[in-house]
């Protein structure tokens, strides 16, 4: 097992990280950039390095500083968390020719999986179903016509190399293909520099069913009850939960034997999770892979009882799994919201400051708050406006439902703004309540009303 692990992030995943090294008895090294030297993954670490300054092309982003930083203090191993470069097989390539460990899968599998257009063909090649639409990459908007003539419309134009909702334009007839295809195109070569694309079907009223596997040197594999993720806002989730209302344990199964199947075609190792569509009739198309842990992994935890950063960590150490898929049971439903420092009102603006008075009502069973700030924290301005994540558990979703409402009644943040109110009237929404959402839900029909319900500016 490590002795020493650098923690390659920032807020509440790297204390997480943190947490679970400390409890495994080994030691962490934090790294931050300038604008974060009170954070608190900084205090909890057993070492802090500093790697820039507060942008993340100079700190969080920067690979030659982060590496040095690993080397200076004799980390054996670096986990990488999500976002910045968890997902970038060139720095898992330093990592690795540098004889450090990367807790993460293999910079062949990320760079194939990071690429969307060649994630579909190898999915589509190892049996995995996959969302209609182009083989390959389009080259211009007369490609993405062909396709579209074969598929019609509405049609999604994807950055192949894309993410966070760059690169992405839904087209509904073909008098804005052209136009549409081009300013994709041109955000995608600004965002990534690749200016490669291709075509999805769009598929109407459709539900984000995401499955989180695990997968040791061995060959061994673990798959997770599925998560609903389908409450998104610019293809940004805001409101996770496992186990998805009507998958049954016969859809759970075949779902998982897709998964299995998948990640045992790429020799995956570690964890990643497979995103899916699901349509009216119960099946799954492949649309994404995550290979990385991600925002929403506690929900996971909590109906399962896994610890599946422990699990990365023994995975990339050579160890192998400890449970089997026989293990692996789901109890109860869980709930996750994302706490972001933001202001809903006035378009979802970022929310930077001092934190001047932080209460996070963690009391009781089946209450987890992920989160790094607290009483005089600095939120800055020059990173992701996410903050915490509340999550709840209980016998049944209608519990959870009660337990999140609780606590968004209690929590207190003063000094920056959040977006707790409107995940509130997000889950006292009828339609939301009883779970009949899909992935246009929230912003063709909730957001439309609920910004109608504010009051007047002055």
């Amino acid at each position: 097992m490590f002795k020493k692990v650098l923690v390659a992030n920032r807020g509440e995943i790297a204390v997480r990280v943190i947490r679970t090294l400390k409890e495994m008895g080994i030691k962490s090294v934090a790294i931050y950039s300038s604008a974060d030297a009170d954070s608190l993954h900084v205090k909890l670490a057993d070492e802090a390095i500093s790697v820039g300054g507060p942008k993340s092309k100079d700190s969080y982003l920067n690979m030659k500083n982060i590496l040095s930083a690993a080397l200076l203090t004799g980390a054996e191993a670096i986990h990488p968390g999500y976002g910045f470069l968890s997902e970038n097989e060139l720095f898992v390539e330093m990592v690795e020719a540098v004889g450090l460990k990367w807790i993460g899968p293999s910079p062949h599998v990320i760079e194939l999986m990071g690429n969307k257009a060649n994630a579909r063909e190898s999915m589509r090649a190892a049996g995995v179903p996959v969302i209609p639409g182009s083989e390959g990459f389009i080259r211009d908007a007369n490609e993405a016509k062909l396709v579209a003539d074969r598929v019609g419309y509405p049609l999604l134009l994807k950055a192949a190399a894309g993410g966070g909702g760059k690169g992405m334009r839904f087209v509904y007839s073909e008098d804005e293909l052209a136009d549409k295809f081009d300013d994709a195109q041109r955000e995608a070569k600004a965002a990534f520099g690749d200016e490669h694309m291709y075509v999805e079907k769009v598929m109407e009223n459709v539900r984000h069913i995401e499955m989180q596997v695990m997968r040791d040197q061995f060959g061994h594999v673990l798959y997770f009850p599925e998560r609903n993720c389908s409450l998104q806002r610019n293809n940004q989730k805001v409101m996770e939960e496992s186990p998805a209302l009507g998958v049954t344990p016969a859809m759970r199964e075949n779902l998982g034997d897709i998964a299995t199947k998948a990640v045992n075609a790429l020799q995956y190792e570690n964890t990643g999770t497979l995103e899916f569509l699901q349509d009216h009739d119960g099946h799954f198309y492949f649309m994404e892979m995550n290979t990385r842990i991600q925002v929403e992994h506690p929900v996971t935890e909590m109906v399962t009882g896994v610890d599946l950063i422990r699990m990365q960590i023994e995975v990339a150490a050579g160890e192998p799994l400890k449970v089997s898929q026989a293990d692996i049971a789901l109890k109860g439903h869980a709930l996750e919201v994302r706490l972001n420092a933001e202001q809903p009102a006035k378009n979802f603006a970022p929310s930077a400051g001092t934190i001047d008075f932080a209460f996070l009502p963690t009391g009781g069973p089946g209450i987890r708050i992920d989160s790094a700030i607290y009483t005089g924290d600095k939120i800055q301005p020059f990173y992701d406006s996410m903050i915490g994540k509340l999550l709840v558990h209980a016998d049944n979703r209608l519990e959870a439902v009660t337990k999140m409402d609780r606590i968004l009644d209690e929590l207190v943040i003063q000094g920056v703004n959040t977006n707790a109110d409107f995940q509130k009237a997000l889950l006292h929404d009828p339609t939301v309540a009883r779970g009949m959402f899909d992935t246009r839900y929230l912003e063709k029909e909730f957001l439309p009303r609920w910004q109608a319900s504010l009051p007047a500016a002055d």
